[in-house]
């Protein structure tokens, strides 16, 4: 089997969303100083890197990370690679086939931003605001085929302008499952078996994830 991980590293380098909290690892206990073991705090949003929005974000009522469904969360998916200059548009998706498709990630320009990240010696990443967005009509399109989950390969899949969050809504309020800021450098467009699991936080409106792609040699 060949396994694409496309998490981003937890780290100060992280852009996070515009007054989410920030990112930090702190080395609390130290061998190093004496202590018989390594403890880090950590402190983070739990919308951070990549993580899964839980209908709770945005619905009152929605279900929390905690509870959403396995069967969601792992399974067939399909990645698209799309060349849009601003956003996923309701006739991009409609040009898809997507028969029998359950789980859509998305492949943009987006995930160029996270190249330089990636690298260890590279400074704190600036948060972009003119990242590619899905469209409220496109999310509203997935949403009448049956998608049941949709990653895409920034921090949010929403319009960093919208401030009505329609594409969210859309998404959420059907209980489909979002995954946000996806790593796909250098992972060709396909199919694959998808293994997308965030921490089990009781109650929480998301996670930070771990995001793995799977398939056959």
């Amino acid at each position: 089997m060949i396994y694409h991980d496309l998490s981003l590293p937890i780290c100060g380098r992280l852009p996070v969303w515009p007054g989410d909290p920030p990112v930090s690892v702190v080395r609390t206990s130290k061998m190093e100083a004496g202590d018989p073991a390594n403890v880090s705090r950590l402190d983070l949003g739990s919308h951070t890197g990549t993580h899964i929005d839980a209908p709770l974000h945005f619905e009152p009522s929605g279900a929390p990370v905690d509870a959403l469904p396995l069967d969601v969360l792992i399974g067939p998916a399909r990645l698209v690679e799309l060349d849009v200059p601003e956003k996923i548009s309701r006739a991009d998706v409609a040009s898809l086939d997507l028969l029998g498709v359950r789980r859509i990630l998305f492949k943009t320009r987006n995930c160029e931003a996270w190249r330089e990240m990636m690298e260890p010696s590279s400074g704190p990443a600036a948060f972009r605001t003119d990242y590619v967005y899905l469209a409220e009509d496109a999310a509203l399109w997935l949403v009448e085929r049956g998608i049941r989950l949709v990653g895409v390969d920034y921090l949010s899949v929403e319009s960093f302008h919208n401030k009505s969050f329609s594409t969210h809504h859309a998404l959420l309020r059907a209980g489909v499952v979002i995954l946000e800021g996806l790593n796909p450098l250098g992972v060709p467009a396909g199919d694959y078996d998808l293994i997308a699991l965030p921490l089990r936080i009781a109650g929480c409106d998301g996670s930070p994830a771990r995001v793995i792609l799977r398939s056959e040699k």
